[in-house]
């Protein structure tokens, strides 16, 4: 099988994918025992691999696909904060600290969710840099009144979405593989090492996990609001697959899993978000979907391209009328909206190929991503 034929791109003709994603997703396919790429409408280039896609292989997996940010996902709690009582402007100003160490007993949050500090406890609850952020949401649309109805959620309160990683754990796990194995796989014939590096591969999971629960519980402790989790999907991962009774590994880089219910896709901070349900057959896709709207722009060409139309008060609130707390100026415009493909355009193509059905449409109220420290 040609390395054309492994790759399944998930988006329209219309949809825009930079060149270098298109090269690292070849460079993907000739790697050995890959069996199949598939990549989704958010599709980007990545440091050594691409983001927004899956990779199967057979007898090795390669770490260096997942990155740095192990465990990294999405999880979509429910508040007891009524959308019509909301004070975005007022709690913009109020909300803070989430850039600190947590002052309460790491280890016992860690133990009661079946993960280990491994030395980074003073990061726990802690939502980190780059595009990761908790954001409070309200209901927009609903789609699908059944579908929304089981999730037990109140489209009359606000829900709040956490989107971050493993922090430090997660990059060290990588760069402790890279050192010895640069951009090389592990051989599951390698039972010990495999084994040895996919037990605290699956700790940063659950210590990501955990993380993304006490970021939403400091929050929303600070507003007084009692929270429920809705979901928790990890789009940075290896697992385990039996495909044909073959032993493969299945690598998600910016891909959310499609095999565990409904998924939340989030947009660009100023932007809808969406709760989707997987569709049909997803064994072509991988058993994933896009993990977001995508980067269209590099970190470095953000600046240059919006500080002369866009000041940065006018990025800390949106056109929806949402806040964003962000006093990181240069984080400010490398995160801005712009920078970002049209989410609407990266659910429209997975939506015309059934991959997905919307269930309901979340709009932004606020965003945290950092406090000066």
């Amino acid at each position: 099988m040609s390395n054309g034929e492994k790759i399944n791109i998930f988006a329209t003709a219309s949809s825009w994918m930079e060149g270098e994603a298109l090269q690292q997703l070849e460079r993907v396919a000739s790697l050995s025992g890959m069996m199949h790429v598939a990549a989704y409408p958010d599709l980007h280039p990545g440091k050594g691999g691409p983001v927004g896609a899956a990779m199967l292989s057979e007898g090795i997996c390669y770490p260096y696909l997942v990155g740095s940010d192990v465990g990294c996902g999405m999880a979509l709690f429910a508040t007891d904060l009524a959308t019509s009582k909301a004070k975005p402007e007022k709690w913009s100003k109020k909300l803070s600290g989430l850039e600190e160490p947590w002052e309460g007993d790491a280890d016992a949050w860690l133990a009661w969710r079946d993960a280990t500090p491994e030395g980074f406890a003073s990061s726990l609850g802690t939502i980190g840099s780059g595009n990761h952020f908790a954001e409070l949401l309200r209901v927009h649309h609903v789609d699908d009144e059944e579908c929304f109805r089981q999730l037990n959620l109140d489209a009359k309160q606000l829900s709040l979405l956490v989107h971050s990683g493993s922090r430090g754990l997660g990059e060290l796990l990588l760069r402790t593989h890279v050192d010895t194995h640069r951009d090389g796989g592990i051989s599951i014939s390698d039972r010990a090492e495999s084994e040895s590096y996919l037990t605290r591969h699956d700790n940063a999971v659950a210590w990501a996990v955990a993380n993304r629960e006490l970021i939403a519980c400091r929050l929303l402790e600070q507003l007084g609001s009692d929270y429920r989790r809705i979901l928790d999907l990890t789009h940075n991962s290896i697992t385990r697959q039996n495909v044909a009774g073959k032993e493969c590994f299945l690598h998600r880089k910016g891909a959310v899993p499609s095999d565990q219910g409904l998924v939340v896709i989030p947009g660009s901070r100023g932007t809808l978000s969406y709760l989707v349900k997987p569709a049909g057959d997803q064994s072509a896709n991988l058993w994933s979907v896009a993990h977001g709207a995508g980067r269209k722009w590099g970190r470095s060409d953000c600046a240059g391209r919006l500080r002369e139309k866009y000041s940065t008060e006018s990025l800390r609130k949106t056109k929806l009328g949402s806040y964003v707390i962000c006093e990181d100026r240069d984080l400010l415009y490398e995160e801005a909206p712009q920078a970002y493909k049209d989410i609407e355009a990266v659910i429209g193509d997975m939506v015309g190929l059934g991959l997905i059905t919307v269930v309901a449409t979340l709009a932004p109220v606020l965003t945290y991503k950092v406090r000066k420290q």
